[in-house]
């Protein structure tokens, strides 16, 4: 009889710490949709083909390319810091219950 309680107890345990661990992943899940925008430094690092500390038209990506002649005030062909940190910030797509 103790050895099947110690069993029992073992197993809804081992139930508990699996279902917490799911609920974590899902949280964190959940949390990493609603990060921040990533810095200039960011996109320079990730799409600055040729380093010259700005971004052409054709180094860009995504929204950013998509609304690059929103972004480049100056039409000089190029998105620079200052301008990055003039732009509107897109707006996050889907919702908080999106599933």
């Amino acid at each position: 009889m103790k050895n099947s309680t110690l069993k029992l107890a073992i197993s809804i345990g081992i139930i508990g710490i699996l279902t917490s661990c799911n609920l974590k992943a899902q949280q964190r899940e959940r949390n990493s949709d609603r990060r921040e925008p990533p810095s200039f430094e960011e996109l320079l690092e990730k799409m600055d083909k040729d380093e010259d500390g700005k971004l052409s038209k054709a180094e860009v990506k995504g929204p950013l390319k998509n609304n690059f002649d929103k972004v480049d005030l100056n039409e000089d062909g190029y998105i620079n810091e200052e301008e990055f940190k003039k732009a509107p910030k897109p707006k996050r797509q889907g919702g908080p219950n999106r599933n």
